[in-house]
């Protein structure tokens, strides 16, 4: 699954070709990537024809394009007059690709979805959703206001709405109105591991199990550690890991474990060969062979997924939670 840096490349890439935009025409070509617009292809169709871009908004995993619809003055159905009040939202699954393209450029063998967009310059005149596993999908929403009053996620203009479907999640480490305060204090009252906590978007959003591994070796904690009773500079060193393996993973286009992802213009992401624990199972840690130490890398079920850990620089802990 894309996780948070996926996410963000595909949102700063999809925003600087769609902003402004307007729909002038859609094409459902497989009718089973709409399936979460419960009215169907037709009113799908139908609510995005003559709608505007305004932005692309991202929370965690969840990405929307707010709409000023037909030309419309911006709706107030979100509850706080000049808002949006619809957007498009995209699911993009296990496989799900957001693909700028020329109309002279063939169909893609696993093209579900065409946006034809109103013409900007040079500017490719197709929106492409093109999904292999159809696990993904695009579906109109409703906006709503957020509950602490602040933006919804991260935007180029961000305004207090967020995607109904997205409104039950936390705010991710990289937002700038995430309170650690409010996590810590949360984090404490859950008796879980730490793994299983930060892989909790209801606590925290965008951290997948890849940066998780990533995070908790750079924090040299194991991820089993009890919450409740975690430390609160052990709390603020794993999620300031967390900062920073995502915000790598951004600037060099996020991983690429599976061939499927690409970001918005195809081009994949090159992180996974600095990752340090993720997949390294039977390698040596880095760290401590830096350090003069022989630890090599284990591999172990966790949720139905693996974990990877150092046995040395991240010791199992006494009365851990699995």
């Amino acid at each position: 699954m894309p996780e948070l840096p996926e996410v963000e490349v595909v949102r700063r890439g999809l925003v600087n070709w769609v902003r402004g935009r307007t729909i002038t025409g859609v094409d459902v070509v497989d009718p089973r990537s709409v399936r979460r617009h419960a009215l169907g292809p037709e009113d799908f169709a139908g609510n995005l024809e003559g709608a505007t871009v305004l932005d692309v908004v991202r929370r965690g995993k969840f990405l929307w394009m707010p709409l000023q619809e037909d030309g419309a003055p911006r709706s107030t159905d979100a509850g706080t007059s000049g808002l949006p009040g619809v957007a498009l939202m995209a699911h993009l699954g296990m496989s799900g690709q957001l693909l700028m393209q020329d109309g002279s450029v063939p169909d893609e063998k696993h093209l579900k979805i065409r946006l034809r967009l109103s013409p900007a310059g040079t500017m490719p005149e197709q929106l492409r959703f093109v999904d292999q596993r159809i696990f993904g999908g695009l579906f109109v929403t409703t906006l709503v206001p957020t509950d602490d009053g602040g933006p919804g996620g991260t935007a180029e203009d961000p305004v207090p709405v967020i995607a109904e479907e997205a409104s039950h999640i936390a705010r991710d480490p990289l937002d700038p109105h995430f309170s650690f305060d409010t996590f810590y204090r949360r984090l404490r009252k859950r008796k879980t591991g730490l793994k299983r906590a930060l892989l909790d978007q209801g606590l925290v959003s965008g951290i997948g199990n890849i940066y998780a591994d990533e995070a908790l070796w750079r924090a040299k904690l194991h991820y089993a550690r009890p919450t409740d009773t975690l430390r609160r500079a052990d709390a603020e060193r794993v999620l300031a890991a967390a900062r920073d393996v995502m915000s790598d993973a951004l600037a060099a286009g996020g991983t690429s474990f599976d061939s499927l992802y690409v970001n918005v213009n195809g081009a994949s992401g090159y992180f996974e060969r600095s990752l340090n624990a993720y997949g390294r199972e039977g390698e040596e840690c880095r760290r401590c062979a830096a350090a003069g130490i022989r630890s090599i890398l284990k591999r172990e079920q966790f949720m139905n997924r693996s974990s990877y850990t150092c046995p040395v620089c991240q010791p199992r802990p006494r009365n851990g939670r699995w």
